[in-house]
């Protein structure tokens, strides 16, 4: 098979790859370009593990093939961090516990960041919709979903927004300020 020159942007970095047209963007990511942040679980797009942003909304990388990002952006969990500094669903994630094996936690963490730059202050039910497409064996979600919501009030917090639920984010608030104490 011809191989053909894929161009796009990869967490800010203009990026050409030279790939067969039947490889997906998982493959790509991870094979070629050694982005290792990006999990493999069931490659049928049903666990969410693979999730990255493709021009700024979630999809599952081993449905979409490499010649389709021609052009556009995508954002892996390397993407993230600045440097030594995590992003705060990132951090929030570290500090909250929402992680476990650590084979869902890239897909969670980019579907996060999907929902809070669309929705800024999400309810519990918007948190568990946005993140409905990554399954997870380890955990029972509350603490995935304490972390979204962590990282969601911390960012209001610091923007000077309002909170969205009474009770689950002054629990947030008390947990933002220890880890800010910390």
């Amino acid at each position: 098979m011809a191989k053909l020159v894929v161009s796009f942007e990869l967490n800010g970095v203009p990026t050409d790859v030279l790939t067969e047209p039947n490889r997906s963007l998982l493959e790509v990511l991870r094979d070629t370009l050694e982005n290792t942040g990006t999990k493999e679980g069931c490659g049928t797009g049903d666990c969410g593990a693979c999730t990255v942003l493709l021009d700024s909304r979630p999809v599952t990388a081993c449905l979409v093939l490499a010649p389709e990002v021609q052009g556009r952006k995508i954002t892996t969990v390397e993407g993230l961090a600045r440097g030594a500094k995590l992003h705060p669903v990132q951090k929030a994630f570290v500090e909250q516990g929402g992680l476990q094996c650590g084979i869902c936690t890239p897909g969670m963490i980019m579907s996060a960041v999907a929902l809070l730059e669309r929705n800024p202050t999400p309810n519990e039910q918007e948190i568990r919709y946005a993140i409905a497409g990554n399954l997870c064996r380890c955990t029972g979600y509350d603490k995935i979903v304490r972390a979204i919501e962590v990282a969601a009030y911390s960012a209001a917090a610091q923007n000077g927004a309002a909170s969205p639920n009474g009770q689950v984010a002054q629990t947030a608030k008390t947990e933002a300020s220890k880890t800010e104490v910390s």
